[in-house]
């Protein structure tokens, strides 16, 4: 601010999985290469505290694979946009969503360039670049983004993070667990040309996947908070955590239901949804979900909702638990990821 320069800022979501955080770095990478000299510096921003990145197992795991060090990350907390915006100096480019949440509302019109890959639920001003593509990856739309400019700025590190972050993201390009798209796979073919020492695909997901399943050293806290989604209404806030273990392993922790009262008291929380996911050696996914709430009528709206959902249909089970105020559910239709079931819920609220 006082230099008077112009920052231009790629930020992914708030949930700062491996997909927001590598399209940041990639996206920021490319802008900087291919921008007129005297143009903004640009950043990428990790959409969290630098205090909740150890939560990120995947994505630390990733990043000290290619030698890039956290020090040389920027995160939320260590810079003010919105002291950016009101000096005029923010340009502001979002990867893996396209909407700011409503304490960043301020900041929407610096908003000069999205890449997403869910359906636009808004329009943008004509002078906003989109592009929203239902691929199974952010990673694969920056990626064609990079093929799409000058040749040569590509480089190895930046080719090994966006083919790991592709295939984590598309479950090793498996059709079976109903993500990847043929976009994926030309994008990861196309790195793989052009960076035949990339390792084998097989041994990248399964690397990246047993880190991202690694949550043994997490409390329960940092379970919610590893890959956290919050819905707001007008009246209250609804947190939506995946989870890495079995649903029943996660019931069955020690003090859990404290856990949870304690974590939705403590960020004025109404309810949570927790989503679990697991896979067997094809690949395939399972999931189940149980919905936590003290507030008995917010607990079977969500319930219901779930329940009697259609677009998606989930195919939900009940299953037995442990305490009045956790509905719990086998979910059959194994495919209606987090993504999915978010609407669902928006919906109910």
């Amino acid at each position: 601010v006082r230099h008077h320069q112009e920052i231009h800022v790629v930020m992914g979501n708030e949930a700062c999985d491996l997909d927001s955080t590598v399209s940041a770095l990639a996206m920021a990478y490319f802008l900087a290469k291919t921008s007129p000299a005297a143009k903004a510096a640009f950043i990428p921003v990790l959409n969290i505290p630098r205090a909740d990145f150890a939560l990120r197992t995947e994505t630390t795991f990733l990043l000290r694979e290619q030698g890039i060090p956290a020090a040389s990350l920027v995160f939320r907390d260590e810079i003010d946009l919105g002291g950016l915006h009101r000096a005029g100096l923010l340009s502001l480019t979002l990867v893996d969503h396209h909407v700011l949440p409503g304490a960043d509302a301020a900041l929407e019109e610096a908003v000069v360039e999205v890449l997403d890959h869910r359906p636009l639920e808004r329009d943008r001003a004509a002078g906003c670049r989109v592009t929203a593509e239902p691929v199974g990856s952010c990673a694969t739309l920056v990626t064609e983004r990079i093929a799409q400019g000058p040749p040569g700025v590509l480089d190895r590190p930046t080719a090994a993070l966006l083919h790991g972050t592709i295939l984590l993201d598309c479950v090793n390009l498996s059709p079976a667990a109903g993500k990847v798209t043929p976009r994926d796979v030309a994008c990861v073919s196309l790195l793989e040309a052009r960076f035949p020492e990339l390792p084998a695909r097989d041994a990248v997901f399964e690397a990246l996947q047993a880190a991202k399943f690694n949550v043994s050293g997490l409390t329960t806290e940092q379970m919610l908070r590893k890959d956290l989604k919050v819905l707001s209404s007008d009246e209250l806030l609804l947190a939506v955590s995946a989870i890495y273990v079995d649903l029943e392993a996660f019931l069955r922790r020690p003090g859990v239901l404290q856990d949870l009262e304690a974590f939705c008291q403590a960020r004025g929380y109404a309810g949570l949804v927790a989503m679990t996911i697991s896979f067997n050696e094809r690949n395939e996914p399972s999931r189940q979900l149980a919905v936590y709430s003290r507030h008995e009528p917010l607990r079977r709206t969500v319930c219901r909702a779930l329940e009697e959902a259609t677009a998606p249909s989930l195919h939900l089970q009940p299953l037995a638990s442990p305490w009045a105020c956790v509905g719990a559910y086998a979910q059959g239709n194994a495919l209606a990821s987090r993504k999915k079931v978010l609407p669902i819920l928006r919906a109910a609220l």
